[in-house]
């Protein structure tokens, strides 16, 4: 009995090399791809409230990747949840690993993401802050801003007073019944 392909000989190649180009070395992975990752809070809440925090790794290859989490320099093992392994269109994978988490003022979240494409694994920190410091920080970047704006005019107004350009003074006006 011999094997019988549909489509004979010709459907038989096609279909072997349509596999073969479709294959990660193919497309350029033979080597293996390091991975990125970066942490963010499931929403914006406030301290001693219950939240999730997400690291999100993404870009990698091969698939084989470790993924753990640290508070305080502790590494947690509860409440930790994870996807399956998701795979990109480019033979690359992605992974979001969650934990369940209460963040108290100065506590101190890291990422820990080993992959072999690694020669030391990457960390990524998130610091759990109050909504006041929060506030202050983006008050000082709004500060900082608006300064750096009136430098910029007031530089251009100087360059353009020194190039003989008149530089816009609105005049005086004076009320009529003063000129008496």
């Amino acid at each position: 009995m011999a094997l019988q392909i549909p489509g004979g000989l010709w459907a038989a190649a096609v279909t072997l090399m349509l596999v073969m180009l479709s294959t990660p070395l193919a497309e350029g992975r033979d080597s293996p791809q390091k991975p990125t990752a970066t942490i963010s809070p499931s929403r914006r809440e406030a301290l001693n409230h219950h939240n999730l925090l997400v690291c999100s790794v993404t870009d990698f290859y091969p698939g084989q990747i470790k993924v753990r989490w640290f508070r305080n320099d502790q590494e947690q093992t509860a409440g930790i949840v994870s996807t399956p392994l998701i795979r990109n269109g480019d033979w690359t994978f992605q992974i979001l690993v969650m934990l369940e988490m209460t963040p108290q003022h100065g506590d101190v979240y890291i990422c820990h993401v080993e992959h072999p494409s690694l020669q030391s694994p990457i960390t990524v920190e998130w610091r759990a802050q109050s909504e006041s410091a929060q506030r202050k920080m983006l008050s000082g970047v709004g500060g900082f801003m608006l300064g750096l704006i009136f430098l910029g005019l007031g530089l251009i107004i100087r360059h353009r007073s020194q190039k003989g350009y008149p530089v816009l003074i609105m005049p005086r006006l004076s009320s009529p019944g003063l000129l008496h």
